[in-house]
């Protein structure tokens, strides 16, 4: 699991023990393909730890208290149960602090675009609550947050390294369009589309480098944008059938979210990869890796990719 970005006691201490047990493992053939599909499992599993308990708190809550806990509403359960988590998460070492800095930018982020669109009517939260800002229960901001946590664990679980990534000034203009469309394309003419158009020329370019185990791979960036968006858009699936909030057409009975959601899923992305890049800037490949004789990759040194 070596990068930049270092990894949590708890984090080094799994690492240790998966290499100790894997340390044996074929370095060629199928038994070595199937053991780089399962690690890769294995990480993309422990990087959702964040969504998955979130989405676990949701569902449980609409099945087992619906109605809430005593004097504590439904909406204020979830809320206590998602600071929980985020609590635990940093105290069992599943996060560090550095994390908890970007992870509160994307609760800001979330919540202004969360109070906005509630009060236009683009969607809205049932029920009552005392952990409300205006109609917007609090725990909306750790959905936002679920995002972000995804995306800092997966970066330094996987060593994520990019080649051709753009200036990270044209990203944060980018990002800042995108975000501006998200609010002022109901008022004026919405330019998702040109903002699409904009980012697979900026980001079309770039390609990511990723280790699973042994091996390393490469994935062009614009693609592990629109994997990553369409597994938010199932868990908005999720999350609107377990109640966390409604669509307008939701309201006389659940049905699954339009698919058009992805595109917005998806610009979401570039907001979600620049705040993250505020807190671990882009990183060339290593000019040379190899493996050590007990399989860990070892690599010289690795600069920026970020030429402003």
């Amino acid at each position: 699991m070596k990068s930049g970005a270092p990894n949590t006691r708890l984090e080094l201490r799994i690492d240790a023990a998966a290499h100790r047990l894997l340390g044996e493992a074929p370095a060629r053939g199928w038994r070595a393909g199937l053991v780089e599909f399962l690690v890769f499992g294995a990480k993309q599993a422990w990087a959702c730890v964040f969504g998955f308990l979130m989405l676990a708190l949701i569902l449980i809550a609409k099945f087992a208290f619906p109605d809430g806990i005593g004097p504590i509403a439904h909406n204020d359960v979830v809320t206590i149960g998602a600071v929980l988590i985020q609590l635990g998460m940093v105290v069992f070492g599943l996060e560090t602090l550095r994390e908890l800095r970007v992870i509160i930018l994307f609760h800001i982020v979330g919540t202004v675009m969360e109070l906005f669109k509630t009060g236009i009517g683009a969607w809205l939260y049932p029920g009552p609550g005392i952990l409300h800002i205006g109609s917007v229960p609090l725990y909306s901001g750790f959905m936002y947050a679920a995002v972000g946590s995804y995306l800092v664990r997966v970066y330094r679980l996987f060593d994520l390294r990019f080649t051709r990534y753009p200036w990270r000034w044209l990203t944060a203009v980018v990002a800042a369009a995108i975000y501006a469309n998200f609010f002022t394309h109901h008022w004026i003419l919405d330019l998702r589309w040109v903002l699409l158009a904009v980012v697979l020329v900026s980001f079309g370019p770039c390609v990511m480098h990723f280790r699973v185990f042994r091996r390393g791979f490469r994935m062009p960036l614009v693609v592990a944008f629109g994997l990553v968006a369409v597994f938010i858009w199932l868990g908005e699936n999720l999350a609107t059938f377990g109640g966390a909030w409604a669509y307008p057409d939701q309201l006389a009975g659940w049905h699954p979210v339009t698919p058009a959601k992805i595109v917005s899923w998806f610009l979401l992305m570039i907001i979600s990869v620049v705040l993250v890049a505020w807190i671990y800037p882009p990183r060339a490949p290593a000019p040379v890796e190899r493996l050590a004789p007990d399989g860990r990759p070892t690599t010289g040194p690795t600069p920026s990719v970020d030429a402003a």
